[in-house]
């Protein structure tokens, strides 16, 4: 089975049932994936693959230290062993490691999974960061105050997203404008 049915099989054993709006928001970032095409050059199957699989620590089946990413990955890792680039997008997706040090788990996100390039993690948080919880399309600064406003701005999560908000609207317009780069070029002279 190719990368990407594969991640979308497992994705939906682990969501579908237990967290069904995880899943329609991961079905969403995988979509938004697709659309990254002209710039991941070689990598579209893997970064559709990590956006539909991002979440999916979350399923109580699953979940151990309670921090997301984490969890996910050691299982894409441990249990599964898919594709390493996938898992280290998974780790570290949407600024994750500043979410670990909230939760006094960054050195453990750090030792085990190094980052992935640059380019697909901005990627991959553009992706996230679009994306509402339903699976459509919205802006970063909507989507961090959503997060803000349904965690509490108190919490773990209101405090990391808070923190992560100037890398997270930057990641997006770094894509944006690497989106907008490719569609110039493709325009006939």
């Amino acid at each position: 089975m190719d990368l990407t049915k594969r991640a979308y099989s497992l994705a939906e054993l682990l969501l579908s049932e237990p967290l069904p709006r995880r899943w329609a928001h991961s079905l969403g970032v995988a979509e938004r994936a697709r659309s990254l095409g002209p710039i991941l050059d070689g990598d579209a199957a893997l970064m559709e693959a990590a956006a539909v699989l991002h979440d999916i620590g979350y399923s109580p089946s699953i979940a151990s230290t309670g921090f997301h990413p984490l969890d996910g990955a050691r299982f894409l890792r441990d249990q599964e062993g898919v594709d390493e680039r996938v898992v280290r997008l998974v780790a570290h997706h949407s600024c994750a490691l500043l979410e670990a040090e909230e939760r006094g788990l960054r050195e453990e996100l750090e030792t085990e999974f190094e980052l992935e390039r640059p380019e697909l993690v901005d990627a991959l948080l553009f992706c996230d960061m679009t994306t509402t919880p339903d699976g459509g399309c919205t802006s970063s600064r909507a989507r961090v105050s959503e997060i803000v406003e349904r965690y509490g701005p108190d919490t773990v999560v209101g405090r990391f997203i808070q923190r992560a908000a100037p890398e997270i609207h930057a990641a997006v317009q770094r894509v944006e404008e690497r989106l907008n780069a490719a569609e110039v070029c493709d325009q006939p002279r």
